[in-house]
């Protein structure tokens, strides 16, 4: 018999994770309601704890430059495509 390993939701790990930092319970009472190792929900709740100061590091300006890149790779994966299209054309063309 094989176990089939569970894939939580970013929202419910959340859930989890904000249940701990409140202290709704133990972790070993947490664990049990929501049917978790104990060890996954510390983990989550050291993710949650660190990555809060993010949140207040200018993370908008990195926001604009993740967009701003994005946009720039569209617009090279467009002309990578038109390049691509026109090599075959004249492949094509020559006989090759």
């Amino acid at each position: 018999m094989t176990n089939i390993r569970k894939k939580h939701n970013a929202e419910f790990k959340a859930k989890v994770a904000m249940a701990a930092i409140r202290e709704e319970g133990t972790i070993a009472e947490l664990a049990s309601r929501y049917g978790v190792h104990a060890s996954e929900i510390h983990a989550w709740k050291k993710e949650v704890t660190d990555g809060v100061a993010t949140l207040f590091n200018g993370n908008k300006k990195a926001a604009r430059a993740e967009a701003s890149d994005k946009a720039q790779v569209a617009a090279l994966h467009e002309k990578v495509g038109q390049l691509i299209m026109e090599r075959d054309f004249f492949r094509e063309r020559s006989g090759r």
